[in-house]
């Protein structure tokens, strides 16, 4: 058996060699003649798995170890009897951590509490559900939007797209890439998506670069439509809108699912969907080795301080976005090497807090954020 791995996923080296010819390499060197005689491919969103690649080869087994799976062809898969596999939810406690800090550094350099906002998530998956999580012990007013859910489950608890267009603040986006259906979303936030807003809200796209339509966000932007924007994901990666960055509040190299414990999720996925597929024993196969930070202590001194303000603190120690931002900001042209050299980041769940803190409050807000007190 000869497996074919994308070189940037981490941990996955030793677990299928004493099975398998394992050939490692960057996505963008995955081509058909690699692929010919090959039995299955463990990629990322960065090799399309089309016709084009896949046709004459004797693949019979692709994942991915990601979250998102439209650079995967999966008609083609389909009727080519290739199966498939994705990481469903492998880097939402990631995506959770890095909205957190979106949402603290947004309070921060506008001056305003979370309590006071109303956020709109517009997709309600894995990752939107742990959002909506997060949003509610942050202290903010939570809408909804998921009309295939709310299709399924009848309703209750969503509201439509235009009810967050009219009362939302500060909309996220977190919604699969549909280029077509009912459920399209490919340009879902286009020049009619902006000209409905009614309380100038601040836009965060961490999901999929062409839900938004860059020209239409541009000009939201500068028209005042909306007060500002966070974007992690981008139309043409790697070549970004240079326009669109300078107009944004935070701007990030598509990292927000790229903590350690994400990224081992989605190995860890991958390895055992390959694994029950080829009947290989390794069905329950763990990731281990993942980088902890310098410290995994915080200290926290809450004195004088609001529960806004102590949990800012804690959860900027475990991952700043800032630090992102001026990262990519001060050299736009290395997106890709940006995002294959990340940064360790580790989710809450790794640190735990000493504190001087009186309030019970905000210590029942860091647990439930999964810190260890």
């Amino acid at each position: 058996m000869k497996i074919i791995i994308d070189d940037k996923i981490p941990y996955i080296k030793g677990a299928l060699e004493p099975f398998a010819e394992v050939i490692y390499l960057p996505g963008n060197k995955t081509t058909p003649e690699v692929v010919r005689d090959a039995d299955a491919i463990i990629t990322r969103t960065r090799t399309i798995c089309n016709e084009a690649l896949l046709a004459g080869s004797t693949i019979k087994f692709i994942a991915t170890a990601t979250i998102g799976y439209d650079h995967i062809d999966t008609a083609y898969c389909e009727q080519s009897g290739i199966a498939w596999t994705n990481a469903p939810g492998c880097n939402s406690k990631s995506v959770e951590q890095y909205i957190a800090s979106a949402l603290m550094a947004l309070a921060e350099k506008k001056n305003f509490s979370l309590t006071e906002k109303t956020i709109g998530i517009v997709g309600v998956g894995n990752v939107g559900s742990k959002v909506a999580r997060l949003c509610e012990i942050l202290g903010m007013k939570v809408l909804l939007n998921d009309p295939p859910r709310s299709r399924a489950e009848g309703g209750k608890g969503f509201v439509e797209l235009d009810d967050i267009l009219e009362k939302a603040d500060i909309i996220t986006l977190h919604v699969p890439l549909n280029s077509d259906g009912i459920d399209k979303t490919y340009h879902l936030a286009d020049a009619s998506f902006f000209s409905k807003v009614k309380k100038q809200p601040i836009i965060i796209n961490s999901c999929r670069g062409e839900v938004t339509d860059t020209v239409s966000f541009k000009l939201a932007l500068k028209s005042g439509q909306i007060s500002g924007a966070v974007i992690d994901c981008w139309e043409n990666e790697p070549d970004l809108d240079l326009e669109l960055l300078a107009l944004a509040d935070l701007v990030t190299p598509h990292i927000a699912g790229y903590s350690k414990d994400g990224k081992a999720n989605g190995t860890s996925m991958s390895v055992r969907a390959l694994s029950k597929f080829f009947n290989l024993g390794i069905n329950n196969w763990k990731c281990t080795g993942i980088e902890l930070p310098e410290s995994t202590e915080i200290f926290l001194d809450g004195t004088g301080k609001t529960t806004q303000q102590v949990l800012a603190e804690a959860i900027f120690a475990t991952y700043d976005i800032r630090k992102d931002d001026q990262r990519l900001r001060s050299s736009v042209g290395t997106f890709e090497k940006q995002r294959g050299d990340y940064p360790a980041r580790r989710e809450f769940p790794t640190f735990n807090i000493l504190c001087k803190i009186n309030n019970i409050k905000t210590i029942s807000k860091l647990k439930k954020l999964g810190f260890k007190l």
